[in-house]
């Protein structure tokens, strides 16, 4: 273990792993496809949006100063009702348009007035306050053809699946979603429904590890968990490494005899770096197992998420220059006392509530990595230095769950 950098920082955990980098494919797919996919290329829209001036509201188009010192009578000579409707209709002095919500504004009109601010009788129309100008879409106001409008690496959303298909995109080039086995280890762990006998625990953490996977727009492969013995988790580890791109293994990294993903991969695998300065989660380890990357995540359940967070999301992320889903900040102010660890960057979790003009983190639960509770029922993640103290009152950076 001499040459393996030990207990390193988290910058230096986050620099060491990233050093390491895996080919990423592209694909074009359908846009019916690509919801938590990740853009390959920047994207420029192919239309302006609107494509042409036209109205937000149902009612009358006309010329603004017609309606000054309301209420006013205009002749009306035709009706616009639909985006693609052709007319050569001319909004002289003194007339209006009947217009439906997304109609081309007629030429001559520079305002609307909603149809329930009007009394319609026969041909004429009474306005009963000034028209709005600013009820007219004005045409390029949201994009402009040849704009670039998302920008390469970014996880797709709903609403931005919408806005590509605005600009005219029926296909789209993203990353292929990696495949990450996740592999929990332990002779006590057994699957959910089952029925505990003494010494039996649930295993959790691959689903909670799976679900950040999602997260980030990859595809988890849950592993059959693996015993305590070297010749099974060697097995699983082959397996897991011809088809998938990244490893990510759960417990078995700490000092104990029993801890055999340390000791498998100090004696079989490529170990760039073992523990660091970061609590919860300080066993976590890294490196190669034949050509695929593998983390070591600790076993407790707090750990594993945290180090997820902080180590393996970012490597994940770098991969393909993905700008997130990142892990939101904000700064709040401590209404209990936190306490920090002497040498390593600590992470409590805290409930966030609103205060008068600012957020307030309060420690309601306990602390131990092995209580995921602490995480379900907590907003929070306190981002507290070595050495420091963190009275209350005092402001503090803080990661959103």
């Amino acid at each position: 273990m001499s040459e393996v950098p030990y207990f390193v920082q988290l910058n230096e955990a986050l620099e060491i792993s990233q050093k390491r980098t895996i080919p990423v494919s592209i694909n074009e797919i359908d846009l019916d496809f690509c919801h938590n996919m990740i853009l390959s290329e920047d994207l420029e829209s192919k239309v302006d949006d609107p494509p042409f001036d036209n109205s937000a509201m149902d009612g009358f188009a006309m010329r603004y100063k017609d309606t000054i010192n309301p209420p006013n009578t205009l002749d009306i000579i035709g009706t616009i009702q639909a985006a693609g409707q052709e007319d050569n209709i001319v909004v002289g002095e003194n007339q209006a348009v009947r217009i439906m919500t997304g109609a081309p504004m007629p030429k001559g009109a520079d305002s609307i007035l909603q149809i329930e601010m009007t009394e319609v009788n026969g041909e004429k129309v009474t306005l009963q306050k000034e028209s709005m100008k600013n009820f007219i879409r004005f045409k390029g106001e949201n994009l402009t053809k040849g704009q670039v409008a998302i920008s390469a690496g970014t996880l797709l959303t709903p609403s931005q699946i919408g806005m590509c298909a605005t600009m005219g995109y029926g296909k789209l080039k993203v990353y292929k979603p990696l495949k990450i086995a996740i592999i929990s280890t332990g002779d006590e762990l057994i699957q959910p429904g089952g029925e505990l006998v003494r010494g039996q625990i649930y295993e959790s953490n691959s689903f909670g590890i799976a679900g950040l996977v999602k997260k980030l727009g990859h595809d988890p492969v849950r592993m059959q968990c693996v015993g305590d013995t070297l010749d099974d988790l060697r097995s699983t580890l082959n397996q897991a490494s011809k088809s998938c791109d990244l490893i990510l293994t759960s417990g078995g990294v700490s000092m104990g005899e029993w801890d055999l993903v340390r000791k498998i991969m100090e004696q079989e695998g490529t170990l760039d770096f073992w523990r660091v300065k970061l609590r919860p989660g300080s066993p976590p380890l890294f490196g190669l197992w034949g050509d695929t990357p593998i983390f070591g995540l600790p076993g407790n359940p707090v750990s594993s998420h945290v180090v997820f967070r902080m180590i393996v999301a970012p490597w994940i992320r770098n991969l393909t220059g993905a700008t997130g889903p990142v892990e939101n900040r904000a700064f709040a102010r401590l209404a209990t006392v936190v306490k920090p660890t002497k040498d390593c960057l600590t992470l409590r979790r805290v409930s966030i509530t609103m205060g008068e003009n600012e957020l307030i983190a309060t420690q309601k639960i306990h602390q131990g990595s092995g209580n995921i509770a602490s995480m379900a029922h907590s907003e929070a993640l306190v981002i507290l230095q070595p050495g420091e103290e963190y009275p209350i009152g005092k402001i503090v950076e803080i990661m959103y769950l």
